[in-house]
C-alpha cells in the first residue's frame, strides 16, 4: 500500500474516533459517575464539561461519611446472576443421522471449548461492567498463536473471548438498538508501544492517552475524623498510544468488509474483517453485548447504579445531619458571655469531668444551650429510603441481608417474595443467556473457518469419565445453538426438588401397586442430585452406562445379570429420540424384545405357586 493512502486511513481513523468520542461522552461521564459512587467516592458530581469533579464542604464539622449500599446492591444481583450459567447443545441442521451424529460432536465441541475458556469467569466479569455501567462487551476472534505447533514454529490457533469495557467501544450509531443495527464499530485503547511493535511489528511513537486509574482522596469523615475514599480518575500515559480498531460490514465496494487499525498515525493492518461469524456464512461485527436494563432507542443499557445514586445522596444526607445532630447533643453547644471566660482554652479542651471554670467576676457564667432531641423524621426518611433502594434495585430485605422480611414468618411466605426477587432479576439474567447462547454460535462458526485440521478435546462425561473426541471443521455442519435449560433464576435447584417431592407425593412416580421401579428411583435420586452418592458408583448406574454404551456402538448383548427394567427404559428412551434407523434400529428391537422375555420368565418363577384345589 502507498505511503500516502496508509497516512489517509490512519488521519481518517483518528478524525472518525474523536467524532464518535464526542458523541459517546454523556454515556461516558455516566459511567464514571456510577463507578465512583460503587467504589464510595460518593461526594462528586458531573459538570458541564462531562469531568467528575468532587463537592466539597460547606463547614469543616459537616459529616460527610458514605453509607456505601449501592456495592451491595451490586455485589448482590451480581450474585444472584452468577449462578445463570445456561446449558447449550446444538440443535441438528436436519433429521439425517449424520446431522444428528455431526450436532452431538459439534455440542461436545462446544462443552471442551467452554470449559477450556473459563467461559463461567468471562461471563462473571461481563456481568459486573453490566452492572455497574449498564453494558459489557464481549469481543470473540481467533489467536493464531494459541493451541498445539504443528511444525515450522505454526500453531493451530484457537478461539478466544475477551470482555470489552464499554469504555472501548464506539458505535457509528449511539441510537442503534443492537450490534446488528450498527455499520461499523470502533475499539480504542491505550497501548504500550512496546507491545505495538511486538504485535504489528512497527514503530509507533507515544503520545498522551487516557488511561483511568484508581486514586484515593479524602473527602469523607466527620468533625474530627477524614476518610480516604477510592476514586476513578482519567490520566494520560505517557509510554503508550492508542490502537484504534475499526470494523466495517460488507459493503457493494467491498464484499468482505473492512478492518483497519492505526495508532497515532500510523497504518498498522488494513484488509477485510477476518471472520466468517455469522449465520449463513456472512461476516459480521464480531461482537457480542449484554446489558443490565435495555435503554430504549439506545445503543448502551442502563445500570442500576445510575438510578441509585439520587437515593444514596439523600440517603447519606439524612444519616449525617441525624449525626450533627447527635454530635452536638453529646458535645454539647456553650453560649459564653463575651470576655468572661478564656475561650481558647475552653474551645480546646471543653468541659471535661471536675474542669474548674474561671469566668470573670460579676459575669454571667457559661451555661449549655438545650438542642432538643433528633427529629423522629430523620428515622422516618431513613426507613423510606432503604425502601425505595429496594423498589429500583430488585434486592429485597431477604438478598441484601439474609433476614427475613418483618411481617412474613410462613415458609410460604418467604418463597413467594424469593420467587418475586427472582422475577425481577429475570430479565437481567435472560440478557446473560443471551450473550453466552450468541458466544457459542460465534465460537462454532469460528472453528468452523479455521478448523480444517484434525483437534483433539476432552470433556468430561457422566460420573466424571473422561472422554476424548477427534473432529475437523467437516464435523461442524450445524451452529444452531439453543438452550436445554429454563432460566435458572426462574428454576431453581431447590425448586425442582420440591416439584420432585410433590410428584412423589402425589404418587405421580409409582406404578399401578403403589410401589416405586427401580428405573423410576434411579431417575428421582439423579434429579435430586444425588444419583452418584458422593462419586460412589451406584449399580443402577451401572446398568444405565453399559445400555448407553451399547446403544452408542450398536453391539447388543444379553446378560444373565443384566437388570432388564432398567436396559428396557434406556434401549426405548434411546430408539424413540435418537430414530435408528436400518440394520442397527432392528437389532436393538429384537434387543428390547429378549430382555422383555427374560424378564416375563423371571417374573413367573418368582410368582407363589397356587394352592391345590381338595376334591373332598
Amino acid at each position: 500500500m502507498k505511503r500516502e493512502y496508509a497516512e489517509e486511513i490512519a488521519a481518517d481513523l483518528k478524525r472518525d474516533y474523536e467524532s464518535r468520542a464526542e458523541a459517546r461522552r454523556p454515556f461516558e461521564t455516566q459511567w464514571r459517575l456510577n463507578l465512583n459512587f460503587y467504589m464510595g467516592n460518593q461526594y462528586c458530581t458531573a459538570n458541564v464539561n462531562g469531568d467528575i469533579t468532587d463537592v466539597e464542604r460547606d463547614y469543616y464539622w459537616q459529616e460527610r461519611e458514605a453509607f456505601n449500599h449501592i456495592s451491595a446492591l451490586v455485589e448482590t444481583r451480581q450474585a444472584k446472576l452468577n449462578t445463570v450459567r445456561p446449558s447449550l447443545t446444538v440443535r441438528p441442521f436436519s433429521s439425517d443421522d449424520s446431522d444428528i451424529k455431526t450436532a452431538k460432536t459439534s455440542s461436545k465441541i462446544l462443552s471442551s471449548t467452554c470449559d477450556k475458556l473459563d467461559m463461567d469467569a468471562i461471563l462473571t466479569d461481563g456481568t459486573m461492567w453490566s452492572e455497574i455501567t449498564g453494558t459489557a462487551f464481549y469481543f470473540v476472534g481467533w489467536d493464531e498463536t494459541a493451541g498445539l505447533k504443528i511444525g515450522d514454529g505454526a500453531c493451530e490457533g484457537d478461539v478466544f473471548v475477551r470482555v470489552l469495557s464499554p469504555f472501548e467501544v464506539y458505535p457509528d450509531n449511539v441510537f442503534a438498538q443492537n450490534v446488528g443495527d450498527c455499520r461499523s464499530i470502533l475499539t480504542a485503547r491505550a497501548v504500550d508501544v512496546a507491545e505495538i511493535k511486538r504485535v504489528y511489528g512497527k514503530t509507533v511513537a507515544p503520545e498522551p492517552s487516557e488511561v483511568l486509574r484508581l486514586s484515593s482522596v479524602a473527602i469523607g469523615g466527620g468533625l474530627t475524623t477524614e476518610t480516604a475514599v477510592g476514586k476513578i480518575t482519567a490520566s494520560a500515559s505517557t509510554k503508550s498510544a492508542t490502537v484504534i480498531e475499526r470494523y466495517t460490514l460488507p459493503t457493494d465496494g467491498k464484499p468482505d468488509g473492512e478492518y483497519a487499525v492505526a495508532a497515532n498515525g500510523v497504518l498498522l493492518h488494513y484488509g477485510p474483517l477476518p471472520y466468517v461469524n455469522g449465520a449463513d456464512g456472512k461476516r459480521v461485527l464480531p461482537f457480542v453485548k449484554q446489558v443490565a436494563i435495555v435503554n430504549a432507542g439506545c445503543f448502551f443499557g442502563t445500570s442500576i447504579v445510575e438510578r441509585a445514586i439520587p437515593v444514596q445522596r439523600a440517603y447519606n444526607a439524612v444519616k449525617n445531619r441525624k449525626h450533627e445532630f447527635m454530635n452536638r447533643l453529646s458535645m454539647g453547644v456553650m453560649a459564653v458571655e463575651d470576655g468572661s471566660v478564656d475561650i481558647d482554652n475552653l474551645e480546646q479542651e471543653g468541659i471535661s469531668p471536675g474542669k474548674i471554670l474561671v469566668y470573670r467576676q460579676g459575669a454571667t457564667p457559661p451555661r449549655m444551650i438545650d438542642c432538643g432531641s433528633v427529629p423522629h423524621d430523620f428515622d422516618q426518611e431513613e426507613a423510606r429510603l432503604l425502601n425505595e433502594f429496594t423498589r429500583i434495585s430488585g434486592v429485597s430485605e431477604i438478598m441484601r441481608s439474609s433476614q427475613s422480611a418483618s411481617g412474613a414468618t410462613s415458609g410460604v411466605a418467604l418463597q413467594l417474595l424469593i420467587e418475586q426477587d427472582d422475577t425481577r432479576l429475570s430479565l437481567s439474567a435472560e440478557y446473560v443467556r443471551l450473550a453466552a447462547r450468541e458466544i457459542a454460535r460465534q465460537i462454532l462458526r469460528l472453528y468452523k473457518q479455521f478448523g480444517s485440521d484434525m483437534r483433539l478435546s476432552r470433556i468430561a462425561g457422566k460420573e466424571g469419565k473422561i472422554e476424548l473426541i477427534k473432529w475437523s471443521a467437516s464435523d461442524i455442519s450445524s451452529d444452531d445453538v439453543v438452550f436445554t435449560t429454563d432460566n435458572e433464576l426462574l428454576s431453581t435447584p431447590a425448586m425442582r426438588q420440591n416439584m420432585m417431592f410433590e410428584l412423589y407425593k402425589m404418587g405421580l412416580l409409582s406404578d399401578a401397586d403403589g410401589n416405586m421401579t427401580e428405573s423410576a428411583k434411579h431417575r428421582f435420586m439423579n434429579a435430586l442430585g444425588y444419583g452418584g452418592w458422593d462419586s460412589d458408583i451406584s449399580l443402577s448406574d451401572v446398568h444405565v452406562r453399559r445400555a448407553e454404551a451399547e446403544d452408542e456402538k450398536g453391539e447388543f448383548v444379553l446378560n444373565e445379570f443384566d437388570d432388564h427394567a432398567l436396559h428396557i427404559d434406556t434401549h426405548v428412551k434411546y430408539l424413540l429420540t435418537e430414530n435408528p434407523t436400518g440394520k442397527k434400529a432392528e437389532r436393538l428391537k429384537a434387543h428390547i424384545r429378549e430382555h422383555k422375555a427374560q424378564s416375563d420368565a423371571a417374573q413367573e418363577q418368582s410368582a407363589p405357586m397356587p394352592e391345590p384345589v381338595s376334591n373332598i
